[in-house]
């Protein structure tokens, strides 16, 4: 009995001594708890919101001020013409558009009735019809206290809702540009992270460094494949939504290919720096599962609007690679932006190659010594 219990408490030692496996253990569900109970939110908060006043009367703008201050929006920007509204949507931080006609206020007390238009990003359709019916019970709300004793008559005020980009809110919209981006950060750094661990830990990998490669040549050597079979990963996935789905790159293709090659490269480098973490493929599949696929579906606004979430969840999702990708994406094959409007993400996400390149060349050739 001794001899066992010897053995048991020399097993305790054995893990806590091991970082890595006590953050399996307990940091990554710790952390997976967090993210499910505060990040998946059907609520609506600080959305952001663009106004079209062509009538600039006192009603217009108790009834703006009244969207406002609600709480579940914040306004972007005041429009001055129609053709801004596009502008205002590429620009991302503008969800919804409401549009005031000409006259609004004088229409509703002369003839009792006045009409707004809600236009929304239907490129989120979850969030668009959320924005839509918070929007139009605000405004229901606010035609019940004008058709109060002090009016002494009922007014109508009629909200007309309309999508852009995506007028039917097909879903489709929505999961085609997030699945891409989930495949190729999983594929990616979970391939990568695990055929290089494996060299390690059969112990193969030294005899590929006595060869007369060099290790960075053994390297790209290795991810070489991948960044391929990736790529042709994007273009089957791109033609599928084509085919079936009818779903356009309405911006530029080769812009989007250059951006899905920067993201492979990305992932890749970051399976690599994976596999400098772990000591066995267990480690390097469980990180790059489990640390990666879960966040990359709740923190990169593929589902749930991250603006939605408390803001210490924003501040996680920055170091996410999936969360630029995503705004990448959609503002190109939904929007049809062009390089002017994400040159800031893409400047994220080469920054993060390099700095997953560096720090993995770093720590493999610690690992090798």
């Amino acid at each position: 009995m001794k001899r066992f219990l010897g053995f048991v408490k020399k097993e305790f030692l054995h893990i806590f001594r091991d970082y890595r496996t006590l953050f399996i253990l307990f940091g990554i569900p710790t952390a997976e708890i967090l993210i499910f109970g505060f990040a998946i939110s059907m609520d609506i908060k600080d959305a952001g919101i663009a106004v079209l006043d062509l009538s600039k009367d006192e009603v217009t703008q108790k009834l703006t001020n009244k969207i406002i201050s609600s709480g579940f929006f914040k306004k972007t920007e005041d429009l001055l013409y129609y053709n801004d509204i596009d502008k205002a949507f590429k620009k991302g931080k503008t969800k919804a558009v409401i549009i005031f006609e000409k006259d609004f206020g004088k229409n509703l007390f002369s003839e009792g009735k006045s009409s707004l238009s809600i236009i929304a990003d239907g490129s989120e359709p979850n969030t668009a019809t959320l924005i839509t019916n918070y929007t139009t019970a605000i405004v229901n709300d606010f035609t019940r206290e004008l058709s109060g004793p002090a009016l002494n008559k009922s007014v109508l005020i009629k909200p007309e809702v309309r999508m852009f980009y995506n007028p039917n809110l097909k879903s489709y919209f929505m999961f085609v540009p997030g699945v891409i981006t989930m495949i190729l950060i999983l594929i990616c750094a979970l391939m990568t992270s695990v055929t290089i661990t494996r060299e390690k830990e059969f112990g193969t990998m030294e005899v590929l460094l006595v060869s007369p490669l060099k290790p960075v040549q053994i390297i790209l050597g290795k991810v070489m494949p991948y960044f391929i079979l990736s790529f042709v990963n994007v273009l089957v996935i791109l033609g599928l939504s084509w085919l079936v789905f009818g779903l356009p790159v309405k911006g530029s293709i080769v812009l989007l290919l250059a951006e899905s090659m920067l993201y492979i490269l990305m992932s890749l480098t970051l399976g690599i720096l994976i596999s400098t973490v772990s000591k066995n493929m267990q480690q390097a599949i469980f990180i790059s599962l489990i640390g990666l696929m879960l966040p990359t579906i709740l923190l990169s606004g593929f589902i749930f609007p991250i603006e939605n979430m408390p803001k210490v969840y924003d501040y996680v999702s920055m170091i996410m690679p999936p969360r630029y990708f995503i705004t990448i994406i959609k503002n190109i094959m939904i929007k049809g932006t062009g390089l002017m409007y994400i040159w800031k993400e893409t400047l994220v996400l080469i920054a993060m190659t390099l700095f997953f390149t560096g720090l993995s060349v770093r720590k493999f050739k610690i690992r090798l010594e």
